[in-house]
């Protein structure tokens, strides 16, 4: 059974910086898209950024471009987002999230914004916890 646990939330100044990680156990990243989501209070959870299971293909929402970076490490297993320039509307609970590459994968977009759709992707981590705040 597919694991996912995050880490590397915390809290955070305006303007600056968090990497969060996935570890991902049970499965090879080979064979699964992944899924950074985020959700605030009172609002639905919405797509950060995805990567492609064969890690050449990166996708990003418009409040995310320019400002994150998703990544991942083959050998560990790892995939983080890099969160520069942080605001206080990034505040929510971030959770990373895979598709097995038979039912979805983070497709190129060629620049248009990256909807990620929650119910494409069938395992999940518990979150973390982000708050931007003075």
């Amino acid at each position: 059974q597919l694991q996912l646990v995050e880490s590397g939330g915390g809290l955070v100044q305006p303007g600056g910086s968090l990497r969060l990680s996935c570890v991902v156990s049970g499965g090879s990243l080979d064979y699964y898209g992944i899924g950074w989501f985020r959700q605030a209070p009172g609002k639905e959870r919405e797509g950060v950024s995805c990567i492609h299971s064969g890690g050449s293909f990166t996708n990003y929402a418009d409040s995310a471009k320019g400002r994150f970076t998703i990544s991942r490490d083959i050998a560990m297993n790892t995939v983080y987002l890099q969160m520069n320039s942080l605001k206080p509307e990034d505040t929510a609970v971030y959770y990373c999230a895979a598709a097995h590459i038979t039912v979805k994968d983070c497709y190129p977009t060629f620049g248009s914004p990256w909807y990620g759709a929650p119910s494409d992707f069938a395992s999940w981590g518990q979150g973390t916890q982000v708050t931007v705040s003075s």
